[in-house]
């Protein structure tokens, strides 16, 4: 994990994600994972240049089996977008920087 890039669990899934005041994107990923690795420097450097856009969260589906099941998580990564307690958009697979700027930018 990053500076800019924070895990979390069911503990505190609804005060980091649900109960944000901005957008927050919900990377669901596991250690064994390949895609995951590529697109976890993207969304480091995402994090790190739009601060006040988007908040960044990671979700290890292996150690958080219920809240994977809870989102209908079946392949993975899957990046959920969460704004105001609801998921906006959903990206399933690793996809370039491009394309989740403009995901952030068209929900901010």
């Amino acid at each position: 994990m990053s500076a800019n890039v924070s895990p979390v669990s069911a503990l505190d899934f609804e005060g980091e994600v649900v109960k944000s005041d901005k957008l927050v994107i919900v990377d669901f990923w596991a250690e064994w994972c390949g895609p995951c690795k590529m697109i976890a420097p993207l969304l480091d450097e995402v994090a790190r240049e739009l601060p006040d856009k988007v908040k960044i969260v990671k979700v290890n589906v292996d150690q958080e089996q219920e809240l994977a099941q809870q989102y209908g998580i079946y392949s993975i990564p899957t990046l959920l977008f969460f704004k105001g307690g609801t998921v906006r958009e959903q990206v399933v697979g690793s996809v370039p920087k491009k394309v989740l700027v403009e995901k952030i930018n068209s929900q901010a």
